[in-house]
């Protein structure tokens, strides 16, 4: 996708989940038993997690998945990482109770 400001375009990683023959499936058989819980527990979307974990790490990497770079041209940029570089995992949740917050 390329965006036009002041003659700049955004460059960034296309990433892509594959689609499997029984995805449709289970989606469909997951929404039905969402809607089952619906009727028969009343404050089921209070019993909902959503959960994400993000890692940052102490020596300045930033995962190219999250990160941007406004340029004229690709810079075709090359970032050189430690094997095992320290860092720190954030892990959260949110759901009716409120928010679940953890470090590691």
């Amino acid at each position: 996708m390329k965006i036009n400001v002041f003659g700049c375009q955004v460059i960034y990683s296309q990433f892509g989940l594959a689609i499997h023959q029984n995805d449709h499936q289970a989606r469909r058989r997951f929404v039905e038993w969402a809607q089952n819980e619906i009727a028969v527990v009343p404050d089921f979307h209070k019993r909902i997690l959503f959960s994400d974990e993000a890692h940052f790490w102490l020596n300045g990497y930033v995962n190219k998945q999250n990160c941007r770079i406004w340029s004229e041209a690709n810079p075709q940029v090359y970032v050189e990482t430690p094997l095992h570089p320290e860092k720190l995992t954030v892990w959260c949740a949110l759901w009716a109770g409120g928010i679940l917050l953890q470090k590691r």
